[in-house]
């Protein structure tokens, strides 16, 4: 075989990106999969029933309009998306629910003497929107270039990262409407990291929304791969890799995997110090998931949630910090916090007519193999009454099963890496996160910077960087000529 420009190990969304960068640069690659189809953490299939689209691991894509990777591929011309007018909603007991919507004023408006705070807040990132999507998408040693939108989410995620957190509002919605966006962290709350990545998430949620590829997840994934395919690529399923001995000669490889499983795959090739510095990245609490097949809309109690596309269930401030912190030294809530997204209400695509799928995980400890069907139901049923008789089958997946599924999800962490504030600065390294100690081997994947989330930004900068080093080559443009 001649030997090969570039090879990518990782069908997922950042093996894929920096397959289409290096392949429209006009090199040679191949990409290889371990499974038997493509996609990693942006996979559509049929989990319960027949015609029954269920999205395997992640299911709304905040980061899709606001990735400067997306942008440049011209995502938005190449597959169709549905913004919801709600991006998150968080209901409470007392039949009252805070309501994301995409326009910040309409949002403020909505919760009453709370509401000019929620504008302070959220405003400054909001106008900046653009500055916070390139700070998220990079690594903070690289953000100097924007310190006012910098300042603004530092010192937000300090306040509400913190002790003071509960200082700024004076009612129980605006604090449950932020706790349910910090929680994605998986993290114990209060905490500085799951705030920052919280508040971004919030931004985008008042900027571009939070976007549900119609078709499923996959659609994304099929768009960067026919691309690729289209500049010469080559995807070869069902082929894991063990070792890097295992691959084709090449002049730069690029890994969508995590340090532990790169540290194998490299063998004695390895430094005893840099291997230890791999091995003390740490992977974060886990998720248990739940995919609803329905026979109609979810019951619902307030009249709202019913056009939400994500919803956040566990109760106030005080309830899902308890949970979260429960779950960070190894308990496991009785009422946990449940992240649900029901794609359905916005893509007909996803179910018969008059049918619905939901989407739901709720977090556990690292590894655990306990099934929290019941208590995910249970938490949808507060809200929702009558929610159970709507199900028709239903499918879960431990912890375990989650990293079965992908190994990248170490323990079930679907972060691949503990997303603390140390490691968004070191990830897995301060500087040129990417680069490994191995001439021309390239980490690519999640646990790198800039972390989790379907972006594309670990391929993307992996794969530019090796352009630069390994071929002297600019990334080329990734729009023009769309395949």
């Amino acid at each position: 075989m001649a030997e090969l420009d570039a090879v990518v190990v990782g069908a997922g969304p950042n093996g894929l990106a920096a397959a289409v960068i290096l392949a429209r640069a006009g090199l040679r690659v191949t990409l290889f999969e371990r499974a038997s189809t493509i996609g990693g953490g942006a996979r559509t299939a049929e989990l319960t029933l027949p015609g029954f689209l269920h999205d395997v691991c992640s299911a709304v894509h905040p980061m899709a309009l606001a990735s400067p990777f997306f942008t440049a591929f011209g995502i938005e011309r190449r597959i169709e998306f549905v913004v919801p007018e709600i991006s998150y909603a968080h209901p409470l007991d007392n039949g009252d629910a805070g309501i994301a919507y995409r326009d910040l004023a309409r949002t403020a408006a909505s919760l009453g003497a709370d509401g000019p705070e929620w504008r302070r807040l959220l405003g400054p990132l909001v106008r900046r929107a653009h500055e916070v999507s390139e700070l998220s998408a990079s690594t903070l040693v690289r953000s100097p270039r924007h310190p006012i939108a910098l300042a603004a989410l530092g010192f937000a995620a300090l306040e509400q990262g913190g002790g003071a957190w509960n200082a700024r509002f004076a009612g129980d919605v605006a604090p449950a409407m932020l706790t349910g966006v910090f929680a994605h962290a998986n993290r114990p709350l209060p905490d500085v990291a799951a705030a920052a990545a919280g508040l971004v998430l919030a931004t985008h949620a008042h900027a571009a929304g939070w976007p549900i590829p119609v078709g499923g997840s996959q659609s994304i994934v099929n768009a960067m791969a026919g691309d690729f395919r289209a500049h010469g690529g080559t995807i070869v399923t069902d082929t894991p890799i063990a070792s890097l001995a295992e691959l084709p000669r090449a002049k730069a490889t690029l890994l969508d995997v995590t340090p532990r499983a790169f540290a194998a795959m490299a063998g004695d090739s390895l430094s005893s110090g840099y291997r230890r510095r791999l091995e003390r990245f740490r992977y974060g609490n886990a998720v248990f998931k739940v995919d609803y097949a329905l026979d109609g809309p979810v019951p619902w109690r307030h009249p709202e949630l019913a056009g939400a596309g994500t919803l956040h269930l566990g109760g106030t401030r005080a309830e899902i910090a308890a949970a979260e912190r429960e779950v960070g030294v190894g308990g496991t809530p009785g009422s946990p916090y449940v992240l649900v997204s029901q794609p359905s209400v916005v893509d007909a695509t996803r179910a018969p007519d008059g049918k619905h799928v939901l989407w739901a995980y709720t977090h556990v400890a690292a590894g655990s193999a306990a099934d929290r069907g019941d208590a995910v139901a249970a938490q949808i049923e507060r809200f929702a009454p009558g929610f159970r008789d709507r199900i028709i089958a239903s499918a879960t997946q431990t912890a375990e099963q989650v990293e079965a599924y992908n190994p990248n999800y170490v323990g079930g962490d679907i972060a691949s890496g503990d997303v603390s504030f140390t490691q968004l600065l070191s990830r897995p390294k301060v500087v040129d996160p990417w680069q490994t100690a191995i001439a021309g081997v390239y980490l690519c994947g999640a646990s790198t910077s800039p972390g989790p989330g379907v972006h594309g930004m670990g391929g993307f900068n992996a794969a530019r960087r090796a352009l630069a080093s390994q071929f002297g080559m600019p990334v080329p443009d990734l729009a023009h000529d769309l395949a």
